[in-house]
């Protein structure tokens, strides 16, 4: 008796030891070290609300913008976190005060966590205060813009940025600039030259009014360049155009309100599990939308949504040759355990609420009158 009484404290004393190595909620700390860039320390905090895992990112070396999980498991030791720039998975120590994993924002790379104590918790820096930004009814151009060949042979344009007052377009064709300031897409510029999609270039520039740009003063800017710099003359005509109709699916839209505080969206493209993910942040229908004709889609794309407000999402999906201007981006290497991701138009319904359907429309285009080569700096 005596015997059975000593093996079932035992059993106790290591039953509530196991169940402690499994708690994975708390503080938790680890600095991430991207391979080309300075190591960024993060701090994961996990909760449990109603039952439900919860867990907010901060990244100190970042200015600490607290940003909310989508997804929070965690099954047999196993931590899965869904972040919208990224996501995390681990294993927790059998102690429960590490957590051995990897961060997975394109080619996966290590992040160990530590659980967090008094006193070796890293202080958290209160979030950035929101930008200044420029006065609504301000009609700015460019104080400075430099325009500059772009010879690395590039077929895309390989990036447009907007880092506080500063302006950046790399490997831009005419196409691209006149499809960004007007928000169209390229099959609706009629009559350019043949050298508006070959020609290509990287423009820097700084706006001549104080204060953060939203999207509307950057596409006027971006106006008013090209008729300085470029000599562009068009008009406005009509024409029936194969377009895409963006519409809520069937089973309501699944977006989430955005956690940034900005005038401006923000799109990526990484790689993801059996295709490549998009991920949106601080977004309208009609940036989505724009982003899609401008850079991912081979036609017009109508908002037919309704939607109001600026969202975060994203979605994995498999391109096709149409899209990405024939130059769909690569997809990361598969193994036979991989299944791929679905194409575009199943992803965004399935994974994101939203559906793009097909349809002749009319639209806008514009007609080219005159255009030259950019003048010199």
């Amino acid at each position: 008796m005596k015997k059975m009484i000593l093996w079932i404290i035992a059993f106790l004393t290591l039953s509530g030891s196991a169940l402690f190595a499994q708690d994975i909620t708390g503080a938790w700390q680890g600095t991430l070290a991207p391979p080309n860039g300075k190591e960024l320390r993060l701090v994961l905090t996990i909760s449990k609300d109603d039952g439900k895992l919860r867990a907010v990112m901060n990244s100190i070396d970042q200015g600490g913008q607290p940003f909310k999980a989508s997804s929070v498991t965690f099954v047999d030791s196993t931590l899965k976190i869904e972040l919208i720039m990224g996501n995390y998975e681990g294993k927790l120590s059998t102690d429960g005060k590490s957590i051995a994993g990897s961060w997975i924002q394109g080619s996966p790379l290590p992040l160990n966590l530590a659980r967090a104590t008094k006193e070796t918790a890293w202080e958290i820096p209160a979030p950035p205060a929101p930008p200044k930004l420029m006065a609504a009814d301000a009609n700015p151009a460019f104080d400075v813009a430099t325009i500059k060949p772009n010879n690395s042979g590039g077929p895309s344009m390989q990036g447009l940025f907007v880092r506080g007052r500063n302006f950046t377009i790399r490997n831009g064709s005419l196409g691209d600039l006149i499809a960004f300031a007007y928000n169209v897409q390229m099959k609706q510029i009629i009559g350019g030259p043949d050298w508006a999609d070959k020609d290509r270039y990287d423009i820097d520039g700084v706006p001549d009014q104080e204060g953060v740009p939203n999207d509307k003063q950057l596409r006027n800017m971006m106006r008013k360049l090209l008729t300085d710099r470029f000599k562009l003359t068009f008009h406005h005509d009509k024409r029936e155009l194969s377009a895409f109709v963006l519409t809520v699916g069937k089973d309501g839209q699944k977006l989430t309100p955005t956690q940034l505080n900005g005038p401006l969206p923000g799109f990526g493209m990484r790689p993801g599990s059996g295709g490549v993910t998009l991920n949106v942040i601080n977004s309208t229908m009609e940036d989505f939308t724009s982003f899609m004709q401008m850079l991912v889609l081979d036609r017009p794309v109508v908002d037919q949504t309704a939607i109001t407000g600026r969202y975060d999402f994203k979605f994995t999906f498999t391109p096709d040759d149409s899209q990405f201007n024939g130059h769909p981006p690569k997809l990361p290497p598969q193994t036979d355990a991989t299944e791929t991701a679905p194409d575009l138009f199943q992803a965004l319904q399935a994974q994101a609420g939203l559906k793009l359907e097909a349809k002749k429309t009319p639209v806008d285009v514009i007609v080219i009158d005159k255009v030259e080569k950019p003048s010199a700096n």
